[in-house]
Formats: structure tokens, C-alpha cells, sequence
């Protein structure tokens, strides 16, 4: 019994080596679940704004984003009318959108009827319509400013997945206004060029940097006139302050719904023996809606359009 003990305990405990497999699963860490954003942050004009992560349904509560829309190839799933009807010249490209009230007055419950994704407003609208559209959606207040048109059109790529085809329109606009301005420069470098707007029966002026102002007096090169200098929104001008200032062209828009209590405003200012004496109707060079006269001036599609219009009348 002792000898038998004695050689039990010198036995060596044989430890069993580790399974390589063992050990690879025991020490293989598993991937965190994938998590899906449910929302994203756009920068626009110095904010950022939160919307969700698919953006699929828009809600154009402004002319300015439907001008782009249209010229972007988006269907919103809404926008505003004019006279209870697509503005006409935007129903073929956005024919089958929903109704949301009008510029001035959004309908809150249509559009919250459409659960939009996002709201594309104004920077017109006043704090208690931007209150109110923010409650339902995120409202980007869509910029009703010239300059900004560039920022405009990014966005609305950004949020449809269209930022190559928003590049090309700003690429393309700006090659064939340099050209432009090297072609006319020499014809129109002394000449003096209004562009004015009838609302409300009145002849209006606009600063240099709003409306289409800025296609003529930025993109084209010419020299805005002092008038427009200490204009800080749009301004009536009186018939007698239009003939000192003598334009040598003048781009004329009217349109009848914004002159429902003069609807012969237009005919009588054409036909006023001042109007007459102006260098511009002496020689032919009153151009009267050359683009819808509805168009916002600080959209793409009105800068196209416009740019278009402009090289054209400018040299005949």
C-alpha cells in the first residue's frame, strides 16, 4: 500500500492543450448591430436644419422652391396655387401635386395631410405662418433673395439626391453668362437698364441684388443706376423719377392678378406722353414679360430664363 501510493502521487497532471478553435470563438468579438439614422442635419445658408433621414416627401410652400422643383425635375407632393390652379407656367412640370393654399396663406391641414418630410417656405413668411408650419414638419425658410440662388438650387439637390444635375444648371448658367458679357459689354457698357414691375396699378423698382435685378447688373456687367442705390425693397417710382432717369432699355413685367383694381394699368403707362418721351420707348426698347411675369427673379429657373431673355432684346 505504500509502495502503491508512493507511485500514484508521482504522477505528472497531464494538461489537455487548449483548442485553437476554442479559443478563436471564445476570443472573436461579434460586430455591434448596424443602426440605421433615422435623421440628418442639412446646413443651409448658415442653420442647420434636422429632417429625417429619407426625404421623400416635399412640401414646396413657396414659389421660389416650386421654380426650382420645376427646373430640377422634382415632383413636390405639394404646392401653392394661383387662382385654385398650378401656376401656369409650372403645371406640366408639376402637374399632380396636392393644393396647399397660396403664397400668402399656406393651409396648414393640407399639408399636414400630405405628412410631409420636409417644408420648403419663404423667407417672407412672417413669424406666426413659420411658427405654424414648424409644428407640423421642419420649414426651411427658402430664400427670396437673388444672391442666394446658388444655396437655393444646392439644397433642393441635396435633399433629392440630385446635387449633380443642381451643379451642371449653376456650371452651365455661369459659362453662358461669362459669355455674354464679353459679347454685348461693348453695346451696352453706357447704357442705362431698368428692370420695373407694375403691382398694384404703380410702376415698382427693386434693389440691385433682388428680383431679376441681379442678371443684369451683376452676371451681365452693367451699371446699376443711382436710383437703385438707396433702394432697400421694392419702391414705387413715379412716372416723372422713370423719365429723369431715361433708361435706355427697359424689362417691363405685369401681371393681371397683382393688378386686379388697374387692369389697364400696363395700356395706360405704355400709352402716358411721358412714358413716350423715354429713350427706351423712342427706340423700341420696352420689353414687356420676356419671362411669366409670376417668375420669383431669385430662383434658377427664373435666372435661366431671364439670362436668356436678356441677351436676346439687349442686342437688337
Amino acid at each position: 500500500m505504500s509502495l502503491a501510493a508512493c507511485s500514484d502521487s508521482s504522477k505528472e497532471t497531464v494538461v489537455a492543450p487548449l483548442d485553437s478553435s476554442t479559443t478563436a470563438k471564445e476570443d472573436k468579438v461579434e460586430p455591434a448591430a448596424e443602426v440605421t439614422a433615422t435623421e440628418q442635419t442639412i446646413t443651409y445658408i448658415g442653420k442647420e436644419y434636422t429632417l429625417p433621414a429619407q426625404v421623400n416627401n416635399i412640401v414646396a410652400a413657396s414659389l421660389e422652391s416650386m421654380e426650382d422643383a420645376a427646373i430640377l425635375g422634382i415632383k413636390p407632393t405639394g404646392v401653392l396655387s394661383i387662382g385654385d390652379a398650378i401656376p401656369k407656367y409650372l403645371e406640366n412640370e408639376l402637374a399632380g401635386a396636392a393644393l396647399v393654399g397660396d403664397k400668402r396663406t399656406p393651409n396648414n391641414e393640407a399639408i399636414l395631410a400630405l405628412n410631409p418630410d420636409v417644408i420648403l417656405g419663404t423667407s417672407k413668411f412672417g413669424d406666426e405662418v413659420a411658427e405654424a408650419l414648424n409644428k407640423i414638419q421642419t420649414m426651411i425658410p427658402y430664400s427670396h433673395i437673388s444672391t442666394n440662388w446658388k444655396e437655393n438650387l444646392t439644397l433642393l439637390g441635396q435633399l433629392t439626391g440630385k446635387e449633380s444635375e443642381a451643379s451642371k444648371i449653376i456650371t452651365d448658367y455661369d459659362a453662358k453668362a461669362a459669355e455674354a458679357k464679353l459679347k454685348i459689354s461693348e453695346s451696352i457698357k453706357d447704357k442705362t437698364i431698368l428692370v420695373l414691375r407694375i403691382r398694384a396699378g404703380s410702376i415698382n423698382a427693386y434693389p440691385a441684388t433682388v428680383y431679376l435685378n441681379p442678371v443684369i447688373y451683376e452676371d451681365l456687367g452693367v451699371t446699376a443706376p443711382a436710383i437703385l442705390t438707396g433702394t432697400d425693397a421694392q419702391a414705387e417710382l413715379s412716372i416723372e423719377a422713370l423719365a429723369e432717369v431715361n433708361p435706355d432699355y427697359i424689362f417691363l413685367q405685369y401681371e393681371t392678378s397683382e393688378n386686379t383694381d388697374a387692369p389697364a394699368a400696363l395700356d395706360e403707362l405704355l400709352n402716358n406722353p411721358i412714358f413716350k418721351s423715354i429713350e427706351a420707348a423712342k427706340n423700341n426698347h420696352v420689353f414687356v414679360n420676356v419671362v411669366d411675369p409670376l417668375a420669383q427673379g431669385g430662383t434658377a429657373w427664373s435666372k435661366v430664363k431671364f439670362l436668356e431673355a436678356a441677351i436676346e432684346n439687349l442686342l437688337k
